[in-house]
């Protein structure tokens, strides 16, 4: 593909921001929330904390993005945490780290997708009963546009992004401007404990939810336009900015008219009711909502495919997960992430509260070891600044320590542990495939000179079941490949209605290709089992330096025509390569014939 085309493929900022910030922008939709649900047990005096904790996240967020900024810099090929802790804290915690974000990836597709669902459900209760079908099209559709190519799903979905994010920003500038709520929301009831740190460390812990989503960009940096760090950069910058004005804004809004959790209205929904009152706008937000939720899940779809293609080239993957389709998609990366949480939808019946337990635990290990790398990174660089540099991700790395210790003490026992054990396994995976590489990699002889090519004198063996156009085909073809071709056939005694192994001999003579024909006699009926012991006779002869069977196919060009075939040539196939050691050559012959 020329180099215009790859780059008609690749982000802008405004499709950065829509392919690989939907999850941390739509978090505002239940971070906020998350912060209130802890409060509340404390009463109003809780809840006048919900201000300062987000504060708390929000500076964490700059320090987040400045230090992911910096990761951008650094690892201009994507990878994030990968990257980060492959160079500098060594190979086995860069495979901890991307574990931990590809359970990340997989679990926000499963929640956005569950949780957009949710809100549809809602709105229509009817659907209820069909909500996993539900999340199962959404994410089919999510999969086929990502498939269709990166670039093409940020253009549809930078209307949707826009139009929330001027909804929610309108929800607080109105209700800013605003003496009294339009709709009176749900106000905190009596206080069941006091606060206390330990209650603002789970208030910070769960809004710290809002923060999934921030690494996708510096995990996706090859997926955008030239020059890719700059355009990077200012994408991290921009969410960060975004994010963190709508999440002190709807912060503020939740003390100015003292919101409490309510079970069948979400938090947003009641500051949209205050703001604007239940009309038109109201719906807007709600609906803007549902989209962006379902949506969401295409922060994966960008991020983790590039972070496989990286493990990939690493050897810690299968390599197919590196190739690139047409339109510059890591396809099985994309089917792979999509296969897993459709496994997750379907378990846990489209259910959100029953993945939420386990969601953000992966991200927050990512995170701090991203910190941590980082602080090693300039201590190795030493370049002007380093020391600052150096704090800043030091004091980003135990902030987001702190905040990982927390999820996992309250999340642990609601689920918690099994991403824990997803940790151990895909590292397990990841160090098997490697040594399996390093396995083949010794067998071939990688990294030295190989000895001089040399001739052989080889047998190529063709496979016939009659004498037409596809037959000479491929006896021309083989007897460019060999210095000796011999047709051979199978032939059942007690079949009625096709030709015998005398007839093909017949036509054969009076055919007289110039080659050989060898005719098997199969009393059990076998196809593969007369050829597997004539080829071990011929290998056991020792009178050529090289077996060859050339299994002659037809590639017809509808695929209903497909359908039609014996597929003889994949059993031939498996058989041959299960029992002998003959190199097999499939020779597919492009036949033209009309659909009707």
């Amino acid at each position: 593909m020329p180099v215009g085309g790859k780059e008609r493929d690749r982000l802008t900022v405004p499709q950065g921001l829509a392919a690989l910030s939907l999850d941390a922008l739509a978090s505002v939709a239940y971070g906020p929330e998350a912060i209130v649900v802890v409060l509340a047990v404390a009463g109003s005096e809780g809840l006048r904390y919900t201000l300062p904790v987000t504060v708390a996240i929000v500076v964490l967020l700059a320090a987040l993005t400045f230090s992911y900024r910096q990761v951008i810099a650094a690892f201009p090929n994507g990878g994030g945490a990968y990257a980060v802790a492959g160079r500098h804290l060594g190979r086995r915690v860069s495979l901890v780290a991307a574990a931990s974000l590809i359970i990340d990836y997989v679990l926000n597709v499963a929640v956005s997708v569950s949780a957009g669902v949710a809100a549809l459900t809602s709105a229509f209760p009817s659907l209820y009963g069909d909500r996993v079908w539900f999340c199962v099209l959404v994410l089919a559709l999510i999969t086929g546009v990502n498939l269709y190519g990166i670039a093409e799903s940020a253009k549809a979905l930078i209307l949707p992004t826009v139009v929330f994010v001027v909804a929610v920003f309108a929800v607080i500038v109105v209700g800013l401007l605003r003496a009294h709520p339009v709709t009176e929301p749900t106000h905190p009831g009596p206080a069941t404990q006091t606060v206390g740190l330990l209650l603002l460390l789970k208030a910070f812990a769960s809004g710290c939810a809002a923060l999934t989503g921030v690494e996708a960009i510096a995990n996706a940096v090859p997926t955008f336009r030239t020059p890719r760090v700059q355009r990077a950069q200012r994408t991290e910058i921009a969410l960060c900015g975004l994010l963190g004005a709508m999440l002190i804004g709807l912060s503020v809004l939740i003390g100015r008219f003292h919101v409490a959790p309510n079970s069948t209205r979400t938090v947003l929904a009641q500051l949209t009711e205050a703001s604007l009152g239940h009309n038109i706008g109201f719906y807007v937000v709600q609906f803007s909502t549902v989209a962006l939720l379902a949506l969401a899940a295409n922060t994966s779809f960008g991020g983790m495919p590039v972070l496989t293609s990286l493990l990939a080239r690493d050897h810690h993957v299968p390599h197919i997960f590196a190739l690139r389709a047409d339109r510059q998609v890591y396809r099985h990366g994309v089917l792979v992430l999509a296969g897993a949480a459709l496994v997750l939808l379907v378990v846990a019946q489209g259910d959100t509260q029953a993945l939420v337990p386990v969601f953000a635990i992966g991200v927050f290990i990512g995170f701090t070891i991203s910190q941590v790398g980082m602080v090693r990174h300039w201590q190795l660089e030493r370049g002007p600044g380093w020391r600052g540099r150096a704090l800043l991700n030091g004091v980003g790395a135990v902030l987001t320590a702190a905040a990982t210790v927390i999820e996992l003490i309250a999340k642990f026992g609601k689920g918690g542990w099994l991403v824990f054990l997803a940790v151990a396994v895909l590292v397990l995976l990841f160090e098997s495939v490697h040594r399996a590489y390093q396995r083949i990699g010794q067998a071939l002889h990688i990294g030295e000179l190989p000895g001089p090519p040399h001739e052989q004198r080889s047998l190529v063996i063709v496979p016939v079941s009659s004498a037409n156009r596809l037959t000479q085909e491929a006896l021309s073809t083989a007897l460019s490949l060999g210095d000796e071709v011999r047709a051979v056939t199978v032939s059942y005694p007690d079949d009625e209605g096709m030709p015998g192994g005398e007839q093909l001999r017949q036509l054969w003579d009076r055919w007289h290709p110039q080659v050989p024909l060898t005719v098997l006699t199969s009393p059990s009926r076998s196809l593969s089992r007369p050829i597997v012991d004539y080829l071990r006779q011929l290998e056991e002869s020792l009178e050529h330096d090289q077996l060859v069977v050339l299994i002659p196919e037809l590639h017809l060009p509808h695929p209903w025509q497909r359908l039609l075939q014996n597929q003889r040539g994949v059993l031939l196939d498996r058989a041959i390569r299960r029992h002998t050691d003959a190199l097999i050559c499939r020779l597919r012959y492009r036949l033209q014939v009309p659909p009707h």
